[in-house]
Parts: structure tokens; sequence; C-alpha cells
């Protein structure tokens, strides 16, 4: 019994280290590319090696842009379309998590994630789209080391260059020359709108780009951008 309980002593304080590590390794690469732009991101990995498994020579569309060289209305209206609070909140909006659960109950199955744009990023930049509780765990973590060592300009301008917008595009100015051929300073407001529209399933809107349901997304996003607060 007594080496038992040595090994799960020993066992305990291993699984202890390696999470110090883990957040180690985490708080390093947080604070590194909160000066300098990601390269590539978790997501974009993955989605390259699907891409990769159908065509070797496949390659991602993504190009890097200044915060103020991206449109004022796609800032206004992924904030109307994804969270509303973002300028306020620490990184979780509770009562958006709420009313996401309750959907989700109403409707029997998952439809709502109720995620900030600081959880999504944080998904992006590390995690995989699985939605397991470890993941879960590891985004909470990921979400409050973002808040607290990053400006919320900084968390927006990484997300609006790094999330997926299409099959193999990813950010604003890959996904406004994918779509409308301008880049991402050029977008009007209907175009911001239609692109958040988007995001939450972007590579069915790249298949089917005129489904009723964007279009209806579409203007309620336009609806509300002008109340939308950007950093």
């Amino acid at each position: 019994m007594k080496a038992v309980g040595r090994w799960f002593k020993w066992g305990l304080l291993g699984l202890i280290a390696l999470g110090f590590i883990w957040l180690f390794w985490l708080v390093l690469w947080v604070m590194y590319w909160g000066y300098f732009n990601p390269g590539t991101t978790r997501f974009m990995e993955i989605r390259l090696g699907e891409l990769r498994a159908k065509n070797p020579d496949a390659v991602l569309r993504q190009q890097w842009v200044p915060y103020r060289q991206i449109s004022l209305h796609l800032k206004r209206a992924i904030i109307a379309a994804e969270d509303a609070k973002f300028v306020d909140h620490e990184g979780f909006d509770w009562e958006g998590i709420q009313k996401a659960i309750e959907k989700n109950q109403k409707k029997g199955r998952f439809v709502a994630g109720g995620s900030t744009i600081s959880q999504q990023l944080a998904k992006n930049l590390f995690l995989s789209p699985s939605k397991t509780f470890w993941r879960k765990g590891n985004e909470v973590v990921i979400t409050l080391l973002l808040e607290h060592l990053w400006s919320k300009q900084r968390i927006f301008e990484v997300y609006l260059n790094v999330i997926e917008w299409g099959n193999g595009v990813f950010g604003a100015e890959a996904a406004a020359r994918h779509y409308f051929g301008v880049s991402a300073a050029g977008l009007g407001p209907a175009q911001a709108a239609r692109l958040a529209g988007m995001v939450p399933n972007p590579r069915f809107y790249d298949r089917n780009r005129n489904a009723p349901g964007l279009g209806r997304k579409t203007a309620i996003i336009l609806a509300r951008m002008p109340s939308a607060v950007v950093p």
C-alpha cells in the first residue's frame, strides 16, 4: 500500500509539473504574439492538413493587414454579430452563455455556443474545433491570458486576421478578396455584414453563398452595426 501511495503522490506531482510547463508555454506564446503577428495558428494547421489530404499542393489564403487597414464597417459588423459586449467584458459574456445554454436546451441540440471574440481567438490560436471538456478548460485559461496580456484592440486585430472565412480562406483581407474582389479596407456595410454572418459556419457559406439564412442574418447585422462599439 505504501508503494501505491508513493506512486500516486509522484504521479500527482508529475501532472502538476506538466500543468505548470503547459501554462508557462502558453504565457510565452501569448506574450510573443502580443508584439509579433502569428504566421499560422493551430486551426490553420488543421485545415491545411485536411486540404492536403485531398490535394498535396493545397495552400491557405491569408494575408495579414494592420488594424487600421481593416474596414470600420467590418469591425462593427463582427462586434454586432459575434460579441456586442466585447469592449466591456473580461473575456466571457455570462449572459450570452446562459442564453446559448437555454437555446440549446430548447432545440435539443447544439445550435449556439455563446463564445466571445476572445474565446474564439483562443480556440483558433491554440486548440482544435473539437467540443470536449479538456478543450473548453484550455480555452478558458488562454482567454484569461489574452485578456490580461493584450489590449482589446490587439485581440480584435489578431482575430480579424486569423479567423476562418471559407474553404482555405483565413482573415479579413483574404475573405474580402475571395468574396468581393476588394481589400479589407474597401469593404462596404452590406459586404461587411455578409462576411460577419458567415463566421459561425464559413465553409458552408463558401459553398452556399445564396443561402436564405445568410441573407436574413446580413439584414439583422446591418441593423445592429450603428450601435456596435469597436476598440
